[in-house]
């Protein structure tokens, strides 16, 4: 995965090569907006049905784009917007396999992380991030307690399990963190009260705007 600095508008557009055009345009002019709109506003893009997989076999890649600010751990509140395109069935666990996905978008730390993968960035440090490997499973905690149920996630038509990479100013090219994110359609912790659509690892869940184009 190449880690040099790029622009989000071309890692979007390179994520989005593979699909229709129509579906293209959609999720390029979504994510624009989500990145660059208010972040309490409501997205005015429409949110794409989920679908089963089988029904992104001819297209092969998802589209998706969110805007969300995640929490929960004892430290640290992290905001991320983006998005881009993968194709669920290359989707792997298998440490350093190529997987076709090509998504990115901003982060920043709105307060300074203590623990897990993230641990280090202050307030307000953050730049962008981009995306290692398309992951096809993952356990996770939206709270980090002992008491609290590990849960799975599954890449599909509607979900996005991805190892991600985090840059902050000061590094450059760098990578600064490197963390596992979820993005998804539906509620990915029924056990936790509110509606969880967003994770980073270590520090928590979040409910996202986000959208998914199969």
């Amino acid at each position: 995965m190449n880690r040099h600095a790029e622009s989000l508008t071309a890692r979007i557009e390179e994520g989005v090569a593979g699909l229709p055009v129509r579906r293209a345009l959609l999720v390029v002019g979504g994510v624009l907006a989500l990145g660059c709109g208010d972040p309490s506003a409501t997205p005015t893009a429409p949110t794409a049905a989920r679908q089963p997989l089988a029904a992104v076999a001819s297209s092969g890649r998802v589209g998706f784009g969110f805007r969300g600010t995640v929490s929960g751990f004892p430290t640290g509140v992290v905001r991320l917007t983006g998005g881009g395109s993968y194709a669920p069935a290359t989707a792997t666990n298998t440490p350093d396999a190529e997987t076709t996905v090509a998504s990115a978008g901003g982060f920043d730390c709105v307060a300074g992380v203590a623990q897990g993968p993230l641990a280090g960035c202050a307030a307000g440090e953050g730049v962008r991030w981009d995306t290692v490997q398309l992951l096809a499973s993952t356990t996770f905690k939206c709270t980090g307690a002992v008491g609290e149920t590990l849960k799975p996630a599954l890449t599909g038509a509607g979900t996005a399990v991805l190892q991600a990479d985090f840059y902050r100013a000061g590094d450059g090219v760098e990578e600064s963190f490197t963390a596992q994110m979820i993005v998804s359609d539906t509620d990915i912790a029924p056990d936790v009260p509110g509606t969880q659509t967003l994770w980073v690892q270590g520090v928590g869940c979040g409910n996202a705007n986000a959208h998914f184009s199969p």
